[in-house]
């Protein structure tokens, strides 16, 4: 078997900041026990992201990409000419106004500053090239048609082999779809206390597990007229009675009648296993789950039940030491916090971080604060990489997380406190418990991509649909 591709991040130099700064590549497995990449705004973190999914990618790993912010897009803006014109439809006119230039002038200049900045790394046009050839990527914009439409609801309406294969699994999958479904209907949708939820999963599960579909229109008709009479040791007319179920029934009517709900059930089914999938023309899948349109809510909610069916997937993996695939989050802010906060996205984050390495499976997650992360994320990643922090509290938490992992390499802790104290934008500390010395500075290359910033909906809109 070939000797997987190294993935360049940049240059290294020693903790103390003595030395030449020296190219640095990572060995790709060595993502498979996760990575976590903290910083404050402007630290520089966004980029350093965008480059491992630039290398990983041309490592042939597959990437599933959470997208909070709108910036993961723009890995689709790789310009191999890296002329003016490429940049300039992309530039906002405003700026090159206020700066008393042309587009085109603007763009020019852009597109020769970025020529000089991949050349300080020994990169150019033909590395931009390689790139875009070898990724084939997806924007997936569930309960929108920005992007390509996502299926969010398709565990509902095509059963599963999970129901013959892990039941544990499936159910969990089965829980997060109804209750992004209750949400949607303006009901709670927590599976502990809510009645609703509890009867949905019942009859879904009693259609599921037979083969046939529990999309909705079927549920309400099990919801008017129960197929069973008890639930547990309650008839049901007592657990939910007919006029809770009526107004069930009605405002599951009222969701199916509405046009707005076709863009949660209609595009490309949540299917990992064919995201991930090897493509037959060699390149690798890059798929970028854009949810920057939805609110808080509807954000948790939906990532719940994609990655619910990304731990599914990976439980049905081999076990394996290389790196299989990758799982990228841009912005962990909520989805996994502290105890005892717990919203729909933190059980499969957490299980993902303690069991995907098995599997092959990496995760990567980025975050302003590490104050915001379970302590679990932290203790459970290899590869860490510490951009500048401002307070106290959040570079004392990761201070004393590299301490109690014995990855300090007998740098004292207020040392390390000064040096993430001053780092310029750019430069991290990294901390990979799979090598010796575990403790570096590292400095992130430039992307091949152009980081233009977050992407609106009609910035989606032409990056997906270009014209002609």
């Amino acid at each position: 078997m070939p000797t997987p591709r190294a993935l360049y991040l940049g240059g290294s130099r020693p903790l103390d900041g003595g030395g030449q700064t020296a190219s640095f590549a990572l060995p790709p497995d060595d993502l498979a026990t996760h990575g976590v990449v903290v910083g404050m705004t402007g630290s520089g973190k966004t980029g350093l992201l965008m480059v491992l999914v630039e290398e990983a990618l041309q490592a042939g790993v597959p990437i599933v990409m959470i997208d909070i912010k709108g910036d993961l897009p723009n890995l689709l803006l790789t310009f191999p000419e890296l002329s003016g014109a490429a940049f300039s439809p992309w530039l906002d006119e405003r700026i090159a106004v206020r700066e008393g230039r042309s587009v085109e002038e603007f763009a020019d200049e852009l597109a020769q500053r970025w020529r000089g900045w991949l050349a300080d790394w020994n990169l150019g046009p033909e590395d931009v090239a390689h790139l875009r050839s070898r990724i084939a990527p997806r924007v997936l914009t569930p309960g929108s048609s920005t992007g390509e439409p996502l299926h969010v609801l398709s565990f509902l309406e095509q059963p599963s082999p999970l129901w013959q294969t892990d039941v544990e699994a499936a159910r969990e999958s089965l829980s997060a779809s109804l209750s992004l479904l209750l949400r949607l209907i303006g009901r709670d949708p927590d599976p502990t206390r809510s009645r609703d939820h509890v009867v949905l999963s019942i009859l879904a599960e009693r259609r599921l597990r037979t083969g046939q579909a529990a999309d909705v229109a079927s549920l309400l008709e099990d919801v008017r007229t129960p197929p069973l009479d008890t639930l547990g040791a309650m008839p049901i007319d007592e657990y939910l009675p007919r006029r809770e179920r009526t107004a069930l029934a009605t405002a599951l009517n009222t969701l199916l009648a509405s046009p707005t709900f076709e863009a949660w059930r209609s595009g490309a089914p949540l299917d990992i296993a064919g995201w991930l999938a090897p493509r037959p023309d060699g390149r690798t899948s890059a798929v970028i789950v854009s949810v920057a349109h939805l609110d808080d809510n509807e954000r948790a909610l939906v990532l719940g039940v994609v990655l619910d069916q990304f731990l599914a997937w990976m439980r049905s993996q081999s076990g394996t030491q290389q790196l299989r695939a990758l799982l990228v989050l841009d912005e962990a802010y909520g989805f996994v916090p502290p105890h005892p906060a717990n919203p729909p996205t933190k059980r499969p984050i957490l299980s993902l971080m303690k069991q995907a390495r098995a599997f092959g499976v990496g995760v990567v997650l980025a975050t302003q604060n590490p104050m915001d992360l379970d302590y679990r994320v932290l203790s459970n990643a290899g590869a860490w990489w510490i951009g500048r922090l401002q307070t106290d509290a959040d570079r004392e938490r990761v201070v004393e997380a590299v301490a109690s992992e014995g990855g300090a390499d007998g740098t004292e802790p207020s040392e390390l406190d000064e040096v993430i104290k001053r780092l310029a934008p750019r430069w991290f500390v990294m901390r990979n418990l799979h090598r010796k010395p575990s403790l570096a500075l590292l400095q992130s290359r430039t992307t091949l991509c152009w980081l233009r910033g977050p992407m609106t909906r009609h910035d989606l809109r032409r990056l997906t649909r270009p014209a002609g």
